[in-house]
């Protein structure tokens, strides 16, 4: 079956997701100057994840409010999120910027928030039920 019914856990995970997302979206345009001093990022960087975070963090909002998924579009969302983590680490391991500690401390951080949203969404999806169309 393509289609699921989410489980309560998959659409806690996409909804918690989608309000992080727009979270930190919100909070990287808003405080982008802060920010840049404060964590040693480079502005385009933070720049770049507030617009792929805002309209990522909109629709994953907008699928966790949805009756029925498809199973597509879940494995999509769990690519992604895994896609992001290799990103952040790589970001970090090869030196492509030189963040103060606070400034790792962020990056780990929010890479093992995505990997656990991750997680629970694949656990979720189990979870959720086949609906026959």
């Amino acid at each position: 079956m393509s289609h699921v019914q989410p489980s309560p856990l998959l659409r806690n995970a996409l909804l918690a997701d989608g309000l992080l997302g727009i979270s930190t979206g919100l909070l990287l345009v808003l405080s982008a100057n802060w920010m840049v001093g404060f964590l040693e990022l480079p502005r385009l960087l933070l720049m770049a994840c507030a617009l792929i975070l805002l309209p990522l963090g909109g629709l994953l909002f907008w699928l966790s409010r949805q009756p029925q998924l498809h199973r597509l579009a879940v494995w999509a969302v769990i690519t992604l999120n895994s896609l992001w983590v290799i990103e952040s680490a790589m970001v970090l391991v090869l030196g492509w910027v030189e963040p103060s500690l606070f400034g790792y401390v962020f990056v780990i951080g929010q890479a093992l928030v995505v990997a656990l949203l991750a997680e629970l969404q694949w656990f979720g999806l189990r979870q959720s039920r086949a609906v026959a169309l």
